[in-house]
């Protein structure tokens, strides 16, 4: 992929073994210490080197790093309950969500918030997290025409994800509420603090709770709740 980086690939599915699989082979190649500089998706794994001398023996140390039992320590993984508004800027989004899934906005709100969701991918803009495990009942294809100013903190449904867009931008994707947390800030050490293989719960909130969160966010005293996950 590229003089120094080799692209591996798992089957062409969002699947919670094949992420699993995918975030134990990148911690067994970080502790192997072949290569830090790892970029993971759904169903791949780019990984980069300084440079490659041979191919193919750098393939084989992959291989053999792939099949150890001894170099995976497990990771710890949480369950991070996140607040949501909902019908909060979402202008007629929630309008054709109704009528395309013949459900009333408040049976889509109780759907969403009913699953927890796994953290599959971040990408497309830095903090953005795809979450799979929705409800098959609010499934919904992106707009064939993208929205040109998303607002920051929308929540939004895309096929059969969700997702929290983390700045303005243009975006194509189904807005069903809004939330008051940043999930990236170049100022702190860890700019994005969820991380692939994390999970989502989403705790609805009242606008008079939301502005609340926004205004002690501010002050840098908003704490998530957080709780290990043992799956």
């Amino acid at each position: 992929f590229g003089e120094r980086s080799l692209l591996i690939e798992w089957p062409q599915k969002i699947c919670k073994e094949i992420l699993k699989d995918i975030l134990q082979f990148k911690s067994k190649i970080q502790k192997s210490k072949l290569s830090n500089d790892i970029r993971t998706s759904y169903n791949s794994m780019v990984v980069n080197f300084k440079k490659i001398d041979d191919e193919l023996k750098t393939i084989s140390d992959l291989k053999k790093v792939y099949s150890s039992k001894n170099l995976y320590i497990k990771e710890v993984f949480y369950t991070w309950e996140i607040p949501i508004c909902y019908d909060i800027h979402i202008e007629n989004d929630i309008k054709n969500l109704e009528i395309n899934l013949s459900l009333e906005k408040d049976k889509i709100f109780s759907i969403h918030r009913s699953s927890t969701y796994l953290i599959y991918n971040i990408g497309f803009l830095p903090g953005f997290i795809y979450l799979g495990g929705m409800d098959k009942r609010i499934h919904h294809p992106r707009k064939e025409k993208p929205c040109l100013n998303i607002p920051k903190g929308a929540v939004g449904i895309g096929g059969s994800q969700t997702g929290i867009y983390p700045n303005n931008s243009p975006g194509g994707w189904y807005i069903i509420g809004n939330c008051p947390v940043d999930f990236f800030d170049v100022k702190k050490t860890k700019p994005c603090f969820v991380k692939p293989g994390d999970h989502i719960k989403f705790k609805m909130i009242s606008k008079q709770e939301y502005d609340s969160i926004k205004n002690v966010k501010i002050s840098n005293e908003f704490d998530l709740k957080k709780t290990i996950n043992h799956d």
